[in-house]
């Protein structure tokens, strides 16, 4: 295989792994129906709602793109930046927009990982050894692991109900 071959298939594998392929669910699977009426529900002994897994997935995926693509970006304050205001509700239309903004910036950081142009394994110059590659695997890494804990939590409440 040439090395163009094993570049284009490890970006296949990529693109594959961020939408949600393999043991992963993707992300309009787990969003598909959800009840408005449980967006702000906590189950008993959860420490966080389904909205506020949302968001967090939202911040997270945006700040680690925008890392990954902008050496001017600056990084919320950890752990506080990554979540919403615990006291914040959402409605309707912040569940849409949230879910929107991470289509979009899932979407960006596919297109990133399929420009060959954009070098995988190149160290990124203003990060401290991070790749583009190393960053999509992150994105992938935490969409799944807070898309199950999404799922998770949606089923406790369904159940309750």
């Amino acid at each position: 295989m040439s090395e163009e071959e094993k570049d284009r298939s490890l970006r296949e594998h990529l693109l594959y792994v961020l939408g949600g392929g393999g043991a992963h669910i993707s992300f309009d699977e787990a969003l598909k129906d959800f009840p408005e009426s449980l967006i702000n529900a906590r189950p008993a002994g959860a420490p966080h709602t389904p909205w506020q897994l949302l968001e967090h997935m939202r911040i997270a995926q945006w700040d680690i793109l925008e890392f990954s693509r902008d050496a001017a970006h600056v990084s919320p304050p950890w752990p506080e930046g990554y979540w919403p205001d615990p006291a914040r509700e959402a409605d309707a239309e912040a569940w849409r927009a949230s879910a929107e903004a991470f289509r979009a910036d899932l979407r960006a950081m596919q297109d990133l990982v399929a420009d060959p142009s954009v070098d995988l394994h190149a160290r990124i110059p203003h990060g401290d050894g991070q790749t583009v590659l190393r960053e999509a695997l992150l994105v992938a890494d935490h969409n799944a692991y807070h898309l199950g804990a999404l799922v998770t939590v949606r089923k406790s409440l369904e159940s309750a109900v």
